[in-house]
């Protein structure tokens, strides 16, 4: 599928550096770095564009006139990817989004500022009028397949992003136990810490009392970029439900692998 993504910020040039995987891209385990990414998807050939767009925090809550500030000669594609786009520029991109052929619109949220509820609703059922799918998430690690959405989830599928799901293989290690011997991730967080804490996990029993503990420090190290500031809709910070999201993705993985006899 060919994609184009409009983005603000360093957050949406994390989640484009994820989906290229280009040589370099992940850089936080230094010189230990093992090239576990090289089995991860590249999406170079599919990304027709990247569109920096303003900065929502430079233009204020409302736009009167969005016209001026919307991108001109929209590449044809069939995925848009919006991260951190004013809502009104967002809403107002929509008929031209379909004029390019897009069919599917994706998009996350990382702080209580992007995107609210009330404004993805509106986004989501413009955006159905106009006979495009669109699929939205805070954090953007909570985005999940949706059959009501084949062509998002066949996307999400093919790019192995979203919420984030890990397979472990394990070996025997100390009498009695069992340690992480390999992990596969089999659907990465957008931004792609999934692969960073996947790696950390290599070596640790799943039954350690730090468990938790080495899960939240791997995640902050990446680093996650979530906001720390109180989200209404979520009932704490984006960042604390992302690290949520990943642990219950190792949990699961770990609750799912087979220990060897």
């Amino acid at each position: 599928m060919k994609v184009v993504i409009f983005y603000s910020g360093d957050f949406g040039s994390r989640v484009a550096g994820n989906l290229v995987n280009y040589s370099g891209f992940c850089i936080s385990c230094g010189e230990a770095c093992t090239q576990c990414r090289n089995v991860a998807p590249d999406l170079g050939k599919d990304i027709v564009a990247l569109v920096e767009m303003p900065d929502p925090a430079s233009l204020g809550d409302f736009i009167d006139d969005v016209e001026p500030l919307l991108p001109q000669n929209i590449p044809a594609a069939d995925i848009a990817i919006v991260i951190n786009v004013h809502p009104d520029i967002l809403y107002g991109m929509l008929p031209r989004l379909k004029e390019a052929g897009i069919k599917g619109i994706i998009g996350g949220s990382e702080s209580p500022r992007e995107l609210p509820l009330g404004q993805r609703k509106q986004v989501e059922e413009k955006a159905s009028e106009l006979g495009m799918e669109a699929a939205f998430a805070k954090p953007f690690c909570a985005l999940r397949p949706d059959p009501a959405k084949p062509l998002i989830s066949s996307f999400l599928k093919e790019a192995k992003i979203g919420d984030p799901v890990i397979e472990f293989n394990l070996q025997k290690s100390r009498e009695g136990k069992h340690s992480i011997l390999a992990a596969n991730v089999v659907r990465s967080a957008p931004c792609g810490s999934t692969w960073f804490v996947a790696k950390r996990m290599l070596g640790l029993e799943p039954d350690q009392p730090d468990l938790r503990e080495r899960i939240s420090e791997a995640h902050h190290s990446y680093p996650c970029t979530g906001s720390m500031e109180r989200d209404t809709e979520l009932g704490d910070t984006v960042l604390h439900v992302g690290g949520y999201i990943i642990r219950e993705a190792v949990e699961g993985g770990l609750a799912r692998a087979k220990k060897p006899d």
